[in-house]
């Protein structure tokens, strides 16, 4: 979802380039020395507004975190929550995740979370989906060996395509629910975006998978 101009996030991003990298292709290997500790890295591909990665954040001090975001609307209402909650463990970073491996080196990132991707549901956009090979390849070159992909969504279509092809790229899966808050050990711990909490309350079920590369 395409979020309206925000006139002011320029400037917003220019005055805190301590919390945000707006220079990516210089960071490859290098996250480490954004945060006030070295920790393992997670990487949260589409941030949107930024809710489910700044909770995490603030439940996880003993992980950093990257918040990655292409819409400059979107990173810089995520901006406005760092700047007020000053969170040691999380940088956020305003780029195109279709250059993965040019933002961050071989094994650098523990993990990865894709919440509410774009499900680009007509077949000529399939390369332009999250969970295509050519992404998947990028995500295997950047994360540890035992790194972890954690997957939501609300489309039934992108879940199936998604296991699919993650299977058919020889993933292993640790979890999967098709009703994740309906899965009372999996959403005990659960933390949902602003869309989730939106559509959930509409009555769409919300998949859910988490998967490792063999």
């Amino acid at each position: 979802m395409r979020l309206r101009n925000k006139p002011w996030a320029k400037d917003m991003i220019n005055d805190n380039l301590d919390l945000i990298a707006v220079q990516p292709e210089n960071m490859a290997g290098k996250w480490q020395d954004r945060f006030e500790k070295s920790q393992p890295l997670f990487l949260e591909l589409g941030s949107g507004k930024g809710g489910f990665i700044t909770e995490l954040a603030k439940q996880n001090p003993q992980n950093n975190y990257v918040a990655m975001e292409v819409q400059e609307g979107a990173i810089a209402l995520l901006l406005k929550k760092q700047v007020e909650n000053k969170l040691p463990n999380l940088q956020l970073l305003l780029a195109n995740g279709a250059n993965l491996t040019d933002l961050f080196a071989e094994g650098e990132v523990s993990g990865m979370y894709l919440n509410f991707s774009d499900p680009w549901p007509k077949t000529r956009h399939e390369k332009r989906r999250l969970t295509y090979k050519s992404f998947l390849e990028q995500y295997k070159t950047v994360l540890k060996d035992d790194g972890y992909i954690q997957f939501k969504t609300d489309n039934q279509g992108l879940f199936e395509y998604s296991l699919v092809s993650m299977n058919n790229f020889g993933m292993k899966f640790d979890e999967i629910s098709l009703d994740l808050h309906n899965n009372e050990e999996l959403n005990e711990t659960n933390i949902p975006t602003e869309y989730e909490e939106k559509f959930s309350k509409k009555g769409f079920r919300i998949n859910y998978l988490k998967a490792q590369f063999n």
